[in-house]
This record gives C-alpha cells, structure tokens and sequence, in this order.
C-alpha cells in the first residue's frame, strides 16, 4: 500500500475523522470563531468598545488567541480542601464525553463510513442522545468536588436546568424521528431529499430543540449556573487556568455536537450533496456540508449574547415547564400526523 493510500485509510477512519478531527480539532476552531463573533456580535450592537488594540485590522483576533494563550500557561490554582481527583477528573472526564456522540453519527449515506454497524444504525439517534447527556453530569461533580458554597449552589442549580432542559431536547428530537418513522440518522436524512426539511415540516420541534440546546449549553440568555453577578462562577468558582479553559470551551464543544445532531436531524444533514464514492465524495465533502450547517446554528446561538438579558433560574424553569415542555409535545404529535399522511 502506497503512503497516500495509508494516509487516507488512517484519516477516513471514523474514530479519526469524527472523533479527532471533527470532534477536537473542528470544534476547537468552531468555539475560537464562536467567543470572538460573540464579543465583536455584542460590540457592534450594544455599540461597546471592546479590546481592539492588539489587532485593529484583524477585528481584534489577536487579543482572542492572547486570552487563551493565558489559559493554556497559566498555573492552575487546586485549593486545599478540594476533592483532588474528581476535581481534575471532571473537566477533563467532561470533555471527552462531549465529544463522543460523534463516533456514533453518521456523517455520510455510504455505509463505507458509517461509524456503526447497519444493525446499530437503527437506533443511532437514540445512542447519540443518551451520549449527549452525560457531560452536565461532570459540571455538577465539578461543583461538588470543589467543597465551595458557591460551586456547590452552582452544580444544584446546573442540576434543575437538566432534569427540564434535557428532557425537552430529547423529545424535540424524536418529534423527527416520529415523523420519518425510524430511529435511523441516515434514514432521517435520507427522508428530507428534495429540501423537505423537517425544520419546514416540523418548526415546533426544531424550536424546542434549538431553546433546550441554548439552555443546556449555558448560552445566553440562560447562563445561568455560571451567572457572576448571583454565584460567582457556578461550579467553576475554584477552578483556574487550563482547568478553567476546559470547563468552559466544554460548553461550546457540546453546542456543536448538539448542532451537528440537529442539522441531521432538521436541516436536511449533507443535503443537498449526494455521497458518492470514494473518501473525498463519499465521506469528506458530506462530511463538511453538515459542518457547515452546525456553524451557522452555533453562532447563531452566539449571537443571542448580544440582544437579550440573563434570565433568572425561575423564569428558565417556567419556560422549560410550562411553555418548551408542551411545545416539544406538540412537536412529536405533529410528528405523528406527518408520518400518518405521509407527508415525509
């Protein structure tokens, strides 16, 4: 085997192109662009002058990579009475697992470079969900590690917001998966051909999920666990440096995970591009079209920095009970009357 053919086995890989390329690589870059569209976002609508002197014509980019270049070489405070393991472990434990529900979607219709067997493909979205919940659990061990009054409220408030927030995510998504019928993202996907979205057929579900993946990211205007004005940092109140820089680049991370689901989901996946054969045409190019569609969906999420207020955790609770809760039903009920008529 020729190197170039070696290469291109070794980086059509699922594990490598999806987890390590996509995955880190793909969304490290994604949340750097991400916090500096959110600070030039914000800047030019509520018209603040924000840092610009280290780079004017770069729009302030070096201050950016400046900020975290301090994280990175910045010593990490572990204060004594701390939990030392759990207090290391859960960042790190928390980023990891943000990442892994991409070693289990699909990024392409050739089964060439499906990262699941045909017979657990059926259930890929069910997988990948279940994946995708484990990371608040990490931020609540963090709060809870660190033995602060403040990191402890922060990690019970990180708490309420799952138990509503997840719960609605998961049921915007099958909201879809009731409508085509099948658990299957390929399926799913395969069902939106002809630019019949199911963000058209389906909005109710696509909102719900969209104001759940806002709120348990802990984007505005629902940064809640980490509101300084009320609980310092939230759970990360003791923690510092690259630790610190972990805790909150997971968030962003896990919101492009969860974006890259809901472009398969309700934005037609690598449509309108047919895979093909070949690593390029069947798995790259599909590949980058879905990303594509997840960057869109992040910095809009980014851009709600600059137009609305942090709500307070009761009204959060009141949206997710008694407003997103009876949406993201409605949404698997539309769902139903769709697959019923065959209108997917």
């Amino acid at each position: 085997m020729a190197v170039h053919e070696a290469l291109a086995a070794i980086i059509g890989w699922p594990p490598i192109w999806q987890v390590l390329i996509i995955g880190f690589i793909g969304s490290l870059v994604v949340s750097i662009f991400a916090v500096w569209f959110e600070r030039k976002a914000a800047a030019r609508v509520q018209r603040r002058l924000g840092p610009y002197w280290a780079s004017p014509r770069l729009g302030g980019l070096l201050h950016l990579i400046a900020d975290l270049a301090r994280y990175a070489f910045q010593y990490p405070i572990i204060p004594r009475r701390v939990d030392v393991v759990p207090f290391l472990a859960a960042p790190i434990a928390g980023l990891i697992i943000a990442l892994l529900p991409l070693a289990v979607i699909p990024f392409t219709s050739n089964p060439s470079y499906w990262p699941l067997p045909p017979a657990a493909m059926e259930y890929s979205l069910l997988i990948a969900l279940a994946i995708a919940t484990l990371p608040p659990i990490f931020i609540i061990a963090a709060g809870w590690a660190s033995n602060n009054p403040f990191a402890v409220i922060g990690g019970v408030r990180e708490a309420f917001i799952i138990v509503a927030y997840e719960l609605i995510a998961i049921l915007g998504f099958l909201g879809a998966a009731a409508a085509v019928g099948s658990f299957n993202l390929v399926e799913i996907v395969a069902a939106q051909e002809g630019f019949k979205w199911l963000i058209l057929l389906n909005p109710i579900a696509f909102l719900a999920v969209f104001i759940a993946i806002v709120m348990s990211t802990s984007a505005f205007p629902f940064e809640i666990p980490e509101s300084e004005a009320e609980v310092v940092a939230g759970p990360f109140t003791e923690y510092s440096g690259i630790l610190y820089a972990l805790n909150m680049g997971g968030a962003y991370m896990r919101r492009f995970v969860l974006a890259i689901l809901t472009v398969l989901a309700f934005l037609g996946g690598w449509q309108p591009l047919t895979p093909g054969e070949g690593l390029l045409w069947g798995y790259i190019l599909p590949s980058i079209v879905v990303v594509a569609k997840a960057v869109v969906i992040v910095l809009a999420i980014s851009f709600l920095r600059a137009v609305y207020g942090r709500y307070r955790l009761d009204q959060a609770l009141d949206m997710a009970w008694k407003i997103l809760l009876p949406l993201a039903l409605a949404g698997i009920a539309l769902g139903l009357i769709e697959a019923s008529i065959g209108v997917v």
